[in-house]
Order: structure tokens, then sequence, then C-alpha cells
């Protein structure tokens, strides 16, 4: 019996009816399936999106608001979960029954795709999947915009992009015949919670640092759900520069990427001529300086995104032919030019430690001493740090930051670890604060190491306001 053969004989309810639970929901009506949705809002929709549009447009579906739903839970078969919901929190992990089946759309994507439900007779879509702390945003985009420039047809997925069952749904209902030949999936610790199935070509685990503490609620947990990613593909790529990325399976295949020089097989940085060059076993690729991001953290994305290329079978050198064309993602180590002499960056998208540390320390090789004067790096920090520990700031905080402006939930706590930490209340009188400070040459890094939901809608919405307040105290060039 086919997976979806089964399906109509099961209660479906699916969690969460955001961005996520909505492709769950337009792929179960796609099937003509009989199934339950539930969100613990009493307004889950974007837009003005009404209850009744959703009962219209799904009529197979009943549709329960405001609480979590302990009735529909305890009779559920199968779970679809949103990764943004917990399921061991009170109020749904009592209810569920123990042989309920609970698993995430990617899951449920993969179950598909290992069946050739859609095309019987072709190859299922080949996957890339990165997991990480910090960088598989970029990563998987830098790996996407490779496969545009190599006329690859792929698809990015998961956290990033198109959500991977809207590839089947437009399929089943006809407004996309063109599968991809590959998906490249961005997958975070939520989403891995409840992944499984997955048969990837290359599985990565960029890095890992403290994050998600809240819901993981330490380490071991988070980094052994990160490594849950590497025995759902052939090939694990790993990161030499940080341990806790190695597969513990010493029989699989590895490829690695790292900041040292690579030996037979391997990715990394030499110098040639005094310049940061990547390089691939003796082969040496390109200068890091012609390309747009800088920095060592970026040097290891770069290399990231061509050792899961090259596991694809994609030729090295007409990956590097195209490194230079990807200028990065918005609010990740972003430049506003301004008309002041300050370089104002944006990496509003660093929402943990481990970000914030990979853009200080990738900044720092970038100051410069002129007179006798060296370069000010000024770090703009704080929000809400989902229980992280701050206390691995304090190295690159003192060997390279100047001053610290801290502001939000967990500003005091970072202000604790800095030397030089000077408090506000308002992004725009950080901004104001780190314009009083500068001078013309100097840096000035809004890097929170926090998420954003205790002042801002999103990362992004910091981000904008970030820029606007820089455009209001310094002037930005248009």
């Amino acid at each position: 019996m086919t997976l979806l053969a089964d399906f109509k004989n099961k209660q479906i309810l699916v969690l969460g009816a955001g961005i996520t639970g909505m492709s769950c929901v337009r792929y179960l009506s796609a099937q003509g399936l009989f199934f339950a949705v539930n969100d613990s809002r009493t307004q889950p929709f974007s837009g003005d999106y009404s209850e009744q549009q959703f009962s219209d447009e799904f009529p197979n579906a009943s549709l329960h608001l405001g609480q979590w739903h302990s009735e529909l839970i305890t009779n559920a078969d199968i779970i679809l979960i949103s990764p943004g919901i917990d399921s061991a929190i009170s109020g749904i992990a009592q209810h569920i029954s123990a042989d309920c089946r609970v698993m995430g759309d990617v899951e449920l994507f993969c179950l598909l795709n290992n069946e050739r439900i859609i095309q019987p007779d072709v190859n299922p879509i080949q996957i890339l999947a990165v997991t990480g702390s910090n960088g598989k945003s970029t990563v998987v985009s830098l790996l996407a915009y490779l496969a545009d420039s190599l006329g690859v047809n792929a698809q990015l997925g998961g956290n990033i992009g198109q959500p991977v069952l809207d590839i089947f749904t437009k399929e089943t209902t006809g407004e996309n015949t063109d599968i991809p030949a590959f998906l490249i999936l961005e997958l975070s610790s939520f989403q891995l919670e409840t992944l499984t199935s997955m048969q990837a070509i290359a599985t990565s685990v960029l890095n890992v640092s403290d994050d998600h503490l809240d819901r993981h609620q330490n380490m071991e947990n988070y980094q052994r759900i990160k490594q849950s990613i590497y025995p759902q593909g052939k090939l694990a790529i790993i990161n030499r520069d940080d341990d806790a990325t190695k597969s513990a399976n010493k029989s699989q295949p590895v490829l690695s990427f790292g900041s040292d020089e690579p030996t037979k097989n391997q990715f990394g940085v030499t110098l040639v001529k005094g310049k940061t060059t990547l390089a691939f076993a003796k082969q040496n690729l390109i200068s890091l300086d012609e390309l747009p991001l800088a920095g060592m953290h970026n040097a290891l994305n770069y290399l990231a995104a061509l050792a899961l290329g090259y596991s694809a079978g994609w030729s090295i050198s007409a990956m590097v032919k195209s490194l230079a064309g990807f200028t990065g993602l918005a609010h990740r180590c972003q430049k506003i030019v301004s008309d002041d002499g300050i370089t104002w960056i944006n990496d509003s998208k660093a929402t943990n430690v481990g970000a914030t540390i990979a853009a200080i320390n990738g900044l720092a090789q970038t100051l410069t001493t002129e007179n006798g004067v060296k370069q000010q790096l000024i770090l703009i920090a704080g929000g809400d740090g989902k229980g992280a520990d701050f206390t691995p700031l304090i190295e690159p905080l003192t060997a390279h930051v100047s001053q610290v402006i801290t502001l939000g939930k967990d500003g005091d706590r970072i202000a604790q670890v800095a030397q030089r930490a000077n408090k506000v209340t308002s992004l725009l009188t950080a901004v104001q604060k780190a314009k009083s400070i500068a001078k013309a040459g100097d840096i000035v890094l809004l890097s929170p190491a926090c998420a954003s939901l205790d002042m801002f809608k999103n990362f992004g919405d910091r981000g904008e306001q970030f820029i606007a307040a820089v455009e209001k105290v310094s002037g930005v060039s248009k």
C-alpha cells in the first residue's frame, strides 16, 4: 500500500496554520483527503484571509482555532506539525497517542519522493541538505545561484524558499510540470526533529553553536539533533574547524572543508602571494578578495557550497567562475553606504551568539591601522537571547571590539560580558550613540546575537529599522 492510500484510512491533523501548515493543507486537499487543522492562535492567517475563505477553499478540512484541541490530537493517527510548534509542550504532548505518527512537511515530502509518487518512471528528486547554527541560508542560496549559473534545474526549500510540499501540489493540480532535478534543503533543528526518511546525495552540518536552547534544553540535545542529518545522506560534508560537525559514523564517506590547507579530496584555504585563496586539494581556485563576501566565515561558506556542488557532480571550475556574481543575503553582513565615512553593517540575521562571533572575527581581519591609529569596530547587540550563554562573546569582544552598545530583553546580559558597554533603549538611540563614538573609517556592526521578537516583527524588520536609523543620522547615498 502506498503512503497516500494509507492516508485515506487515517485521521489526519495539521497542527499550525502558518506558511508550513498551509502548504500541508494545500497538498492534502489536492489529494482529496479529509483532515482537520488546529492552531492555538485566533488569527493565524496572513493579510485579510478569513476562516470563511479557508472553508470555501478547502471543503475537506475542518478548522479549529484559538487553542490546542485535545480531542483532535488524541484521535489523530497522523499529525503534520509545523516546525515552530514544539510537540513536547503542555497542551500537546500529553494528548498524542503512542501509535500516532508525528511528522513535518519535509518528512512527508521525502516519503513521497522516495516512493516516486509524482513521477513513477523517473528517479526521485536528488537532495542536497544543509543545517548548522550559522551561515546555512547563505550557503544554500549560493548553491542555488551556482546551480542556476550552471544550467542545473534546482530549487530551494525547507527553511527557505518555497515550502517543499508545494512542489508536489503544483504538479498534482497541473500548475507546474517542471519538477526540479535537485532540491537544495536548508534544515533547522526544529525541522530535523521530525525528519528521518530523507535520502540525500550529501548532507552537511556547517557549524554548531549555542542556539534554541530554550527548546532543546542543552547543547548535547541540540548537537544530537543537528547530527541526525548525517544518516539521511550518502555523503557527510563536515567542517574541519568544528569538531561538533564531525559524523559519528566512521564508515560513512566524508568530504570536508576548513580554514587550513587542504589535502587530497578536501576543500580549504591557502595563501598565494599573501592573499587568502580558496583551494581544493592542491588546486588553487580563487582569491577571497576577488569575491564580494569578506571574512573567513564567508570563505568557509564558499567552500561548503563548492563541496556540496562537487558532491552532486557539478564542475568545480564552472562553479568558481560564477562565485563572484553572488552578492549575499539581505540583513547578513550587508554594507550600508553612508555619507559620513563610517562603514555601517547590517547583520540583523545574526540571531545567535555564533553568528555574531563569526561576523566579529570575519570583520576583524579587515581592520587597518593608519598613522598609528587602528580602526574601531563598534558592535550593537541585544534582543531575546533564547536562553543562550553569552560568555563565548568575551574573547572576540575583548580582542576586536572597541565599544558595545546593548539593547533589548537580554541587552544587560551582553553588557555584563563586555568591558566597554553602553546601554540604550531603542535601535535609533543605539545608532545615534554609535555615531557619536565612531569616526570616519570605523565600522559599526549591528549583529544582535539574539532573536528580534522582543522589539521587532522579525529580523528583517529589525534590519530595515537599522537602515532607516542610519539614514536619519548619517545620510545614506542613494
